[in-house]
């Protein structure tokens, strides 16, 4: 099979060569004086190599998305069209070169068609996934009656049939999860915010603000450990048993209690940036009024930075949301509907994963569910940003 190698060794020598004799005829059609060129050498050697890398990339980029890669690899019409792209593009570009080429407006519009291109890619991206979702939930509804699937209470998929395939148990289990997370997180992360922001020395913060970050470089199954083997036991020992409530060490309170260390960072580091982004004069306003400094961060600089925070605890719910090996780790992956946070629960995202391990028949209604279980979350997702515009615009209606 035919790889890429080859259009690739190419595109990379056409590139490298036509750096170098660009810059030599431009001096050459200037007779060796520079200053009758119009754009300087270096500029019609960037033209020349944009011209003779772009095409055929992005020719590749495209084939990739609407054929699968294999297929365009073993297809030598792919490969000769991707050489001839470059071949042209650095043939062109090399006859261009005149003194009165303005080298440096084409290499622009390289430029500025490279942007545009990343740009649609990263739109159809998103269309794409959104497109592909939708098309396997449909599929899945033609298979499974909707009205079971957003409101019946019971979660127990067989593969062999018959099976109960109820979202609301699942989606509990997300959303408790992810509050007890955020209700963790979110005032731990916006009081190291402030005081690292508006009462820390430099050298202090300088030390806490990375330490605080490292949180976020964690990987996720370290979290899971730690909440499996610590954190999971200790709930279990010193409150779910003495309590009554459960003698299990998997539970929402544990995997909640976990996801919100690791969203700390997430809230306290977004969030001294915009609170550090608030003018200094708003502050010496409020204290040439005879405010006090808690004062005036409660009632000016806060208020002031609402908007950014609000975009913070956002991005930490979507993580939440998202979250799986906490989640598979802590809290188990029992679905059912309970207010005991010392019991064992699971979420969308688990039972996504679940649903496609292992060799499944793709087609039936147990493994097409997990397409109708993200979809969910990608709705659940954009509600939180409408409704956080919404919280900010009218914030913004208030103090603008």
């Amino acid at each position: 099979m035919q790889s890429l190698t080859l259009p690739l060794l190419v595109i990379l020598g056409l590139t490298i060569t036509g750096y170098f004799l660009a810059k030599t005829r431009a001096l050459q059609v200037a007779g060796g004086d520079i200053r009758k060129l119009v754009s300087l050498p270096k500029q019609h050697a960037l033209n020349t190599v944009l011209a003779t890398a772009i095409p055929p990339l992005a020719a590749i980029v495209l084939f990739s998305l609407y054929r699968r890669l294999a297929e365009a690899e073993g297809s030598w019409l792919f490969t000769l069209v991707v050489i001839a792209l470059a071949v042209t593009g650095f043939a062109l570009s090399l006859i261009g070169i005149k003194t009165e080429t303005r080298a440096r407006t084409f290499a622009e519009r390289w430029i500025m068609g490279l942007l545009i291109f990343a740009s649609t890619i990263a739109i159809l991206t998103t269309v794409g996934i959104v497109f592909s979702m939708l098309f396997e939930t449909f599929n899945f509804f033609e298979q499974y009656d909707w009205r079971n699937f957003f409101f019946s209470t019971n979660w127990s998929p067989n593969f062999r049939g018959n099976s109960d395939l109820g979202i609301l148990p699942l989606l509990w289990g997300t959303l408790y999860i992810s509050f007890i997370a955020l209700t963790f997180a979110v005032p731990i992360g916006l009081f190291a915010a402030i005081y690292l922001s508006e009462y820390a020395s430099s050298r202090m913060r300088s030390v806490a603000k990375p330490a605080i970050e490292i949180l976020a470089g964690i990987p996720t199954i370290v979290y899971g450990l730690f909440a499996l083997v610590t954190v999971g036991p200790f709930l279990r020992d010193y409150f779910a048993s003495p309590l009554g409530l459960g003698q299990s060490a998997s539970s929402v309170m544990t995997a909640g209690l976990v996801m919100g260390i690791m969203l700390i960072p997430f809230v306290s580091s977004l969030s001294d940036d915009i609170i550090n982004a608030v003018p200094q004069a708003m502050r010496d306003g409020s204290f040439g009024l005879g405010a006090t400094k808690s004062e005036t961060i409660r009632q000016v600089v806060i208020p002031a930075a609402l908007p950014g925070i609000v975009g913070a605890i956002l991005l930490a719910a979507s993580r939440a949301i998202g979250e799986t090996m906490i989640v598979v780790l802590g809290a188990g992956a029992a679905a059912r509907l309970s207010l005991n946070p010392f019991e064992a629960m699971t979420t969308v995202t688990v039972k996504i994963v679940s649903q496609l391990t292992g060799d499944t028949d793709f087609a039936s209604p147990e493994t097409l569910v997990a397409f109708a279980l993200g979809l969910t979350l990608f709705v659940i997702t954009l509600g939180l940003n409408v409704f956080a515009l919404f919280i900010v615009r009218k914030y913004r209606e208030q103090y603008e």
